[in-house]
């Protein structure tokens, strides 16, 4: 199966690559595909950037703050707000002026990702669908979806991207929702569908089938032959969960197994299990056992 590629810096705007950027976290290299994200301090600069397709949402996590400049061919002055969020949508060259020191976080949203969502939840043709540009004090909804992205980010708990796969599908769901030309399904046109059982159940198989490697959402979609978008929402309604907490669950069962049965260090554990390092396997297995990898397989061993 052909590896995909992730989304690199490269991608970007270029604002993030500027010498005015410090304490930087980055999902750089860490095989993220749907999703772009980078948490930074901003020194003040003033630049011009070429548009890219994807969609750019940037969380203002300190301020207030004076920004200008021109998206979207309106030009904008505003003091932006802690709390505040700033969205240039793809294929939109702008210009920004930022006066002041700043916290922020940058996500980036692949069109694909976008297209994926547009077509299951608006109508009409999801090429045609815009993202509208603009600045604003606050939306308590985009920001609960952009903290999940933040902690992560600088956790370093997912390098395999899965969480950050379904996150980016909730943000462009919200996206075309509220900030888009869009019209909306109506919830019996959401609802017509095939029978799905079938294709959850070969999306579990191969989970099972990869549990020793990094997978992402892209990979059990292509897998099933189906969208990623599409995939989460019916994962979602067949199982009650989305599919990457599913899979770390199997992942730490699996552990269970291993720790039980064999004297395997817990270290051979976690790589065998798919998690990124010891650490990883610990967070999630107190998150799902309230206890550690070692503290069970001494319970099993007495």
């Amino acid at each position: 199966m052909q590896v995909p590629t992730g989304f690199g810096l490269a991608e970007t705007h270029g604002i993030l690559a500027q010498d005015v950027i410090r304490n930087q976290y980055s999902s750089e290299g860490r095989g993220w595909c749907s999703l772009f994200a980078s948490s930074q301090v901003e020194l003040p600069f003033d630049g011009r950037f070429k548009a890219v397709e994807d969609q750019l949402i940037v969380w203002h996590r300190d301020g207030p703050v004076h920004i200008e400049g021109e998206g979207g061919a309106k030009p904008f002055r505003r003091i932006v707000p802690a709390g505040g969020v700033h969205l240039i949508p793809g294929g939109s060259e702008f210009s920004i002026r930022l006066t002041g020191i700043l916290s922020t976080m940058h996500v980036y949203v692949r069109r694909k990702t976008l297209l994926e969502v547009a077509a299951e939840i608006a109508a009409g043709d999801p090429d045609a669908i815009e993202i509208l540009p603009g600045v604003m004090d606050k939306d308590g909804m985009l920001l609960a979806l952009m903290k999940p992205v933040e902690m992560v980010l600088e956790s370093d708990i997912d390098q395999g991207g899965l969480c950050a796969d379904y996150l980016a599908l909730s943000l462009a769901a919200h996206l075309i929702e509220y900030y888009s030309t869009a019209r909306l399904k109506s919830r019996g046109d959401l609802s017509r569908r095939g029978p799905v059982s079938g294709t959850v159940n070969q999306a579990i198989a191969f989970m099972h089938a990869n549990l020793d490697r990094s997978i992402g959402l892209d990979d059990i979609a292509r897998a099933v032959e189906r969208s990623a978008s599409h995939l989460a929402r019916t994962f979602k309604t067949d199982i009650g969960v989305p599919p990457h907490r599913y899979l770390m669950r199997l992942r730490v069962e699996k552990a269970q197994e291993l720790l039980a049965d064999t004297n395997l260090p817990i270290a051979e554990v976690a790589a065998e299990c798919g998690f990124t390092h010891q650490e990883h396997l610990t967070h999630q297995f107190r998150r799902f056992c309230h206890t550690t990898p070692a503290a069970f397989r001494r319970s099993r061993r007495n």
